[in-house]
């Protein structure tokens, strides 16, 4: 009996795609919605330095978020709460000076927009100003729509964040999954439909049912980017310290890990360590005369 070929992904203009495209400039946010109009899926993964950044440009990544997941990855600290203003804008202007192609993103931490439209402007200015970002995210739907507004109206492309907003643990008391259940279900599509409205030029979906995450979809003009929402979103992103292996303990469900690199990197500090305690290094070729 023959076996029914894989589905394929439709096949896209390879001097306009996100990923695997020819084009060297910046990707805009004009890019990203002519992606929903060929339906084209694309990648996006957080990035916090210059360094690793390059790697993921050079990858091909199209867009890049610096997120205020840095704070429980990169800072130290035990939420995304206490990552301030200062920081997003030092490691923001790191990752885009890291990259060429990728479209930097740069998250507003909690209490930069919470305030309202103002508050909101004026920090969402200073990623773009200082850290030269080519638009920011924040968290909210119908709650987080006038700062939307007005940030879009200023000329600040915006990404939007809904379904499950780290920002909101303490409030959430935890990481459930969001919209189970009719009326949250009803209440996500009215946040994403609130943020599109507003100008959003897309949406990031957090532990989001799959079926619920594949009807806003559906609902919606604008990219909507998956984590922890299945498969049916136009866009795909994760923490790269949980993509690569580098986390200690435990992932979230809906992290794949594509490589190890905790090992690998503590592999090769035990290396270095015991060649120094042992005398072989530096050796003779690593020696000045």
């Amino acid at each position: 009996m023959t076996q029914p070929s894989p589905a394929r992904a439709p096949k896209t203009d390879s001097s306009k795609a996100l990923y695997g495209g020819k084009g060297s400039r910046r990707i805009t946010v004009r890019d990203i919605a002519a992606s929903k109009t060929r339906g084209e899926k694309w990648p996006m993964l957080t990035a916090y330095d210059a360094m690793t950044a390059s790697v993921f440009d050079d990858a091909g990544i199209p867009v890049m978020l610096v997120g205020d997941s840095m704070g429980n990855c990169h800072l130290g600290y035990e939420s995304t709460v206490p990552v301030t203003m200062d920081e997003i804008t030092i490691l923001s202007a790191a990752v885009v000076r890291g990259t060429k192609r990728a479209l930097i993103v740069g998250d507003l931490p909690f209490g930069s927009y919470q305030e309202g439209p103002v508050q909101a402007l004026r920090n969402a200015t200073r990623l773009v100003k200082e850290a030269g970002v080519g638009a920011v995210k924040l968290e909210g739907g119908e709650r987080s729509a006038h700062q939307v507004e007005l940030l879009v109206s200023s000329g600040i492309p915006v990404m939007a964040h809904v379904g499950l907003t780290p920002q909101s643990v303490n409030a959430f008391g935890g990481y459930p999954v969001q919209g189970r259940g009719e009326e949250a279900a009803q209440q996500l599509l009215r946040d994403a439909k609130a943020v599109q409205d507003a100008g959003a030029f897309a949406v990031v979906l957090e532990a989001v049912p799959a079926e619920l995450a594949a009807e806003v979809t559906r609902s919606l003009h604008i990219p909507t980017v998956g984590i922890g929402a299945g498969l049916d979103c136009d866009a795909q992103v994760l923490v790269w310290t949980d993509m690569a292996g580098m986390t200690k303990g435990h992932v979230p469900r809906f992290v794949k890990q594509y490589a190890q690199l905790r090992e690998v990197l503590g592999g090769a500090a035990k290396a270095f360590a015991e060649d120094v305690v042992g005398g072989s290094f530096p050796a003779e070729e690593h020696t000045f005369h």
